[in-house]
């Protein structure tokens, strides 16, 4: 028997181990209240807690660096590592694995990364750039000597790459498409000087040299030694750029009319750079970026860069390229008509050659010509050309060539040739083979992986 005081006794399915309000009575088909605070989860950053995870395993399997490390994996790069200083056993710090800067640069190509600042920083910020650098640190000083010292290296890749993708059978060069785009330099229209006033700024630049050197010897305390030789070989290096200014201007100045050589004019930030007409018509310092790819699988399989503004004249020197890279003449060419010279298509028709040019025939003044027609002085490969490209075939052919060399300048215009960011001939070719080759590398996954469903 139980008390007033005795608590009351618990049921096993209503066990406690504190009393709880009584709940609400809830009926059915009643909405519920719409008074109060919500309850939610609110994002908390400053909890501590560990994670036990690698960053191999934070990385999606299918993931484009994934791709770029699996191709840098397999090559051979024994000149690179014969050229590191820091061996075992010796002094020096230990050097970043090659391996490590030519994927980063790559993967960073192939997302338009141009800077090696910027490249720097998603070492230590973005997910994929840090699982490529596996925790190894980077520099920008170190990532910027990579890109572009290593040009002869970069070429042999290229072949390399086509070579192997023409083995497993995903690249038959059976038909070629050529095209150039005009790529903005790292020069300003400002930098442009004619002869006068290039010859006097040499004369001042080198003045200035021979100044610090003076005030250096004379004083060698006044500022730090590291400070002194930045100013030294900042200003050497004004003077070396304005001299190689004064040696370009001769080929600009045969580019003028004679009455017109007085206004040539060259930069003295980037020497090789040229004033070309650009797509939206104007006019900037540039070069003239060259690629040739492959029809049936978008491959490129050859890169120049000229600073010619024209395509004049670069179709046989490209022709003879793809034969030095691969053994191999592409039996058509196909081109727009700024590579159609009656010269260019009489060296590349010709038998020790064997090329067949698809080239648009010009318009004729005379509306009343037909342009088709061969001409009493053309040559017999111009007169094929002339009759060829009237027929619906040819024309059928030539549609594959904006659909290819137009697509790939379009890939390489959203990855970044749209201004480069070093200055230099050399430095401009470098670019341009880091954007074909991490263009083969992601191209032939692709071509791999059609292929083995085809199977």
């Amino acid at each position: 028997m139980t008390t007033p005081d005795d608590p009351k006794p618990i049921r096993a399915d209503q066990a406690t181990l504190f009393d709880l309000p009584a709940e609400p009575e809830v009926r059915i088909g009643t909405a519920p209240p719409t008074s109060g605070t919500p309850r939610i989860r609110r994002a908390n950053r400053h909890q501590v807690a560990f994670r036990s995870t690698t960053l191999d395993a934070l990385l999606a399997e299918d993931h484009d660096a994934r791709v770029i490390w699996a191709y840098v994996e397999g090559l051979d790069l024994t000149p690179l590592y014969h050229a590191i200083g820091s061996v075992e056993r010796g002094s020096g710090r230990p050097a970043a694995d090659p391996r490590i800067l030519l994927a980063l640069w790559l993967y960073a190509t192939i997302e338009g990364v141009g800077s090696a600042r910027e490249l720097d920083r998603l070492c230590r910020d973005h997910l994929a750039y840090q699982w490529i650098a596996g925790d190894v640190a980077m520099n920008y000083h170190s990532l910027a000597d990579f890109r572009t010292g290593h040009v002869a290296l970069l070429d042999d890749l290229l072949t390399q790459s086509v070579a192997t993708l023409m083995a497993e059978g995903l690249v038959d060069l059976n038909r070629v498409a050529q095209d150039g785009m005009r790529v903005r330099a790292s020069a300003g229209a400002a930098s442009f000087r004619r002869r006068p006033t290039l010859e006097q700024a040499y004369e001042e630049a080198k003045g200035q040299v021979e100044a610090l050197r003076i005030e250096f010897g004379a004083d060698p305390a006044a500022t730090s030694q590291r400070q002194e030789a930045a100013r030294e070989r900042a200003a050497r290096e004004r003077a070396e750029r304005i001299e190689a200014a004064l040696d370009r201007l001769p080929e600009l100045e045969a580019r003028k009319e004679p009455d017109e050589v007085d206004k040539a004019r060259c930069s003295t930030t980037d020497p090789e750079a040229t004033v070309m007409k650009m797509a939206d018509g104007g006019f900037r310092p540039a070069y003239n970026v060259q690629f040739a790819t492959d029809v049936a699988s978008q491959v490129i399989v050859g890169v120049e860069v000229i600073t010619s503004g024209s395509d004049a004249g670069r179709m046989s020197p490209m022709v003879e390229q793809i034969r030095q890279r691969t053994g191999v003449v592409p039996p058509e060419m196909l081109v727009d008509g700024g590579f159609a010279q009656h010269e260019e298509i009489d060296a590349v028709s010709a038998a020790k050659v064997g090329c067949t040019v698809y080239a648009p025939v010009p318009r004729p003044r005379d509306p009343k010509v037909d342009r088709h027609e061969p001409k009493p002085g053309d040559s017999e490969a111009v007169a094929a050309w002339r009759v060829r490209m009237a027929t619906d075939a040819a024309k059928l052919i030539y549609k594959g060539r904006a659909a290819t060399a137009e697509c790939v300048n379009a890939l390489a215009r959203g990855r970044g040739m749209i201004q480069l960011a070093v200055r230099g001939l050399a430095k401009a070719r470098a670019m341009a083979l880091w954007q074909a080759l991490a263009h083969n590398v992601m191209r032939g996954s692709r071509l791999r992986v059609a292929a083995a469903g085809k199977g």
